[in-house]
């Protein structure tokens, strides 16, 4: 990664994809749709200039729905990454709410399988996402979370967590100020990422 395990700022950060890096579009697995959140082109770009591993963590419950297969998932991806650049990691959730799973978001399954492919600690990792259980995700993972609200974030989620930023631009210099160092937190099961 290019980065000392005591230096500023984490050693990855990953993102959740709809209403975070990307205009949420419930259920969309069409790449025309995609539209970048302002400033997450520069936002990402900035961590990846400090050599910060950047991933998205995201649940597709679409998938167990029958609403778009895992190829319309990939396209997505392939979609994203066009327009912001590619990411060291993707860990997607395909299951619904109903189905129990370790990996589906605010359980930390997909974090800690992110953090796994990476190589690094989830106590060097933070999370950025628009909604309560992006962050709960992060802390049962034991890396730090971000929210950056957006109009489908609820108060209660904003008023509970513990970091917030702005903007994505903001939620970048939060955690690369120097001293800015969430820690660990939390605890974890093993995560059934598929």
């Amino acid at each position: 990664m290019g980065r000392t395990p005591d230096g500023p700022g984490p050693d990855a950060v990953l993102f959740d994809r709809d209403g975070t890096l990307i205009v949420d579009v419930p259920y969309n697995a069409d790449p025309a749709l995609v539209r970048p959140m302002p400033g997450a082109r520069a936002a990402v770009d900035a961590l990846r200039a400090r050599g910060v591993a950047v991933g998205v963590v995201t649940n597709q419950s679409g998938v167990a729905r029958g609403l778009f297969g895992r190829a319309g998932v990939a396209a997505m991806r392939r979609r994203v990454e066009e327009l912001l650049g590619p990411f060291a990691v993707w860990a997607v959730c395909p299951h619904g709410p109903q189905d129990g799973c370790d990996c589906r978001k605010p359980a930390p399954g997909l974090v800690l399988a992110a953090c796994e492919r990476l190589g690094v600690t989830p106590g060097r990792t933070a999370v950025v996402g628009d909604i309560g259980a992006d962050v709960a995700a992060a802390e049962a993972a034991g890396a730090r979370g971000v929210l950056v609200p957006t109009g489908a974030t609820r108060a209660a989620e904003i008023t509970g967590a513990r970091e917030k930023a702005h903007d994505l631009r903001d939620a970048v210099a939060l955690l690369l100020r120097p001293g800015a160092d969430g820690g660990g937190l939390g605890t974890h099961r093993k995560g059934c990422l598929r």
